[in-house]
């Protein structure tokens, strides 16, 4: 093999390399040997040059490996998932929503601030949006907190509903309604899976705030 179509043969081992990564290494030892060999001893290979051809082959193959590592531990992040959403199945969770859960007379809801609040104000709603009661809880926390409200004959059949208000100095804070809902099944896709609630209906599992 000529000097000059050993050089050349290295110079496209880029191009070779993206074409194949699997053969890639092989490929690049049987040309760095070659040119080695019939290297111009009056004008030997740059050992910067080697050293980089070096570094761009195991670069190449670092990030094929990473890539097939990082699909196997989303395969099984993916197995694990499916298996603790199946443990799910029957039980309560918290999730983000503004229907009350009414039991035994008694309607609990909750509520998450981003930050602390000096007056914070439930009220509770009628299907059609008119406000049947209003509570005023005071000062809270940044957290999630939640509230009991005395329903009286209500049920969940009746529809009612809640918002919350938080201010602090007089400013509107975040508030964020949460509600209590069980858990009938869990279905999976490509990415994740999600959880099939009795009030709410499909809701991610990322969106669950706490499990009872």
């Amino acid at each position: 093999m000529a000097v000059s179509s050993v050089t050349s043969a290295s110079t496209d081992l880029a191009a070779q390399t993206s074409a194949a990564p699997g053969d890639a290494s092989d490929r690049f030892l049987k040309l760095l040997v070659a040119q080695m060999q019939n290297q111009d001893p009056l004008n030997p290979m740059d050992n910067a040059q080697v050293t980089s051809q070096m570094a761009q082959i195991n670069t190449v193959t670092g990030i094929e490996k990473l890539n097939s590592s990082v699909a196997g531990l989303s395969s099984q992040f993916m197995q694990m998932q499916a298996l603790q959403g199946a443990s799910l199945v029957g039980r309560d969770v918290i999730v983000p929503g503004s229907q009350l859960d009414i039991v035994d007379g008694v309607g609990q809801g909750g509520f998450e601030l981003s930050s602390p609040a000096d007056a914070v104000k439930v009220e509770i709603l009628s299907p059609s949006g008119q406000v049947v009661e209003t509570m005023q809880l005071g000062a809270q926390s940044a957290g999630m907190h939640s509230f009991d409200w005395a329903a009286g004959t209500a049920t969940n059949d009746s529809g009612l509903r809640f918002k919350v208000t938080s201010t602090l100095g007089g400013t509107t804070t975040t508030a964020t309604a949460l509600m209590r809902d069980r858990v009938d099944a869990v279905s999976t896709s490509g990415t994740g899976f999600s959880l099939e609630l009795a009030r709410s209906g499909s809701v991610e599992y990322s969106a669950v705030k706490a499990f009872n």
